[in-house]
């Protein structure tokens, strides 16, 4: 067992040259962020435009059922609804295993009453006796609120970002950080237009954890170029920058790839209904280390920073006394 545990692997110290790539990885990131927002917005058509719209912004129907004293049999029932083509079929259980609700949309041109009344027989076929106790139908203006209510949080998280960073650092940070969290959101939504992920309140809140993430890397980053601003004075602006990145690298990567493994195993045994959440957090979570590295800490460089004229204190050792 020599080489356990495996972080034993990593290099102590690195001396990766990041600054000199800069000007490759932000044409890489325009390409990627233009090519996002085509794909995330084309057809200009409401809703969601190029993005596969769930029922929480597309509106649908919601069924609720119980199968009492026997408890639901959720892959069976899935499978019945999905060989109706009901769009995004969403189909969980509500309170205890007897009790489901069912969530689907009801196909262009067809009758809502029509449609339910084909669910219900579908599922009393393929389930047995089963009981439904309401059907509400999301109409269109409660899902285009849910729509603007989604868009709103993502507008007001970046926005508390910026202030957090602008009191915390200075506002060039600010500014690195906000566009280092556009161009991870612009991003994400590209994935999710290019894999056809479907785009509900759940993806909003990955999105939101994802800004979260992001933005935690980005301040280690950032706290570490303070340091070493203050500690090397006459050190180019570049290499403070590369010496930051490298002096954070080991804590992004061990980070970064714990939070992958735990996705990777709610991709596998979460199911249908986790599985495309799981995959946009792990492609948010690759994407906000580059942006941390290539997007967040190249505008500092462009914009320059004010250096501090207060030495850097050096650290008293746990055991010092007075």
């Amino acid at each position: 067992m020599k080489f356990w545990p495996l972080i034993k692997l990593l290099p102590e110290k690195t001396n990766f040259r990041f600054v000199a790539f800069a000007r490759y990885a932000a044409i890489l990131s325009v390409v990627a962020v233009l090519g996002s927002l085509f794909a995330a917005l084309y057809p200009l058509k409401p809703p969601c435009g190029g993005l596969h719209c769930g029922i929480d912004f597309q509106g649908g129907t919601v069924l609720e059922m119980s199968t009492a004293p026997q408890a639901v049999d959720i892959a069976k029932a899935r499978a019945t609804l999905e060989a109706m083509n009901l769009g995004d079929v969403q189909l969980q259980t509500v309170g205890s295993p007897s009790s489901a609700a069912v969530r689907f949309q009801t196909p262009e041109g067809a009758s809502a009453s029509a449609t339910v009344d084909n669910v219900k027989a579908a599922l009393t076929r393929a389930l047995g006796q089963v009981t439904f106790q309401r059907a509400d139908v999301v109409g269109p203006k409660v899902s285009g609120e849910l729509f603007q209510a989604g868009l709103m949080a993502l507008g007001l998280a970046i926005g508390l970002m910026l202030v957090y960073i602008w009191f915390r650092f200075e506002l060039q940070f600010g500014i690195g950080a906000v566009v280092a969290l556009f161009h991870d959101v612009i991003l994400t939504f590209g994935i999710i237009a290019l894999f056809n992920f479907e785009f509900n309140l759940t993806t909003v809140a990955a999105i939101l954890t994802i800004i979260g993430y992001s933005m935690n890397d980005t301040v280690v980053v950032f706290d570490r170029l303070r340091e070493n601003l203050r500690k090397y004075k006459r050190m180019p602006l570049k290499e403070v920058i590369d010496l930051s990145i490298n002096e954070t690298l080991s804590r992004t990567i061990i980070t970064g790839l714990t939070a992958v493994l735990a996705l990777g195993g709610l991709a596998i045994f979460g199911g249908p209904t986790l599985f495309g959440m799981s995959l946009i957090l792990m492609f948010g979570i690759a994407i906000g280390t580059y942006s941390s590295i290539y997007v967040a800490a190249p505008v500092i460089l462009l914009w320059g920073v004010k250096r501090s004229d207060e030495e850097a204190q050096p650290l008293k050792p746990a055991d010092a006394r007075g």
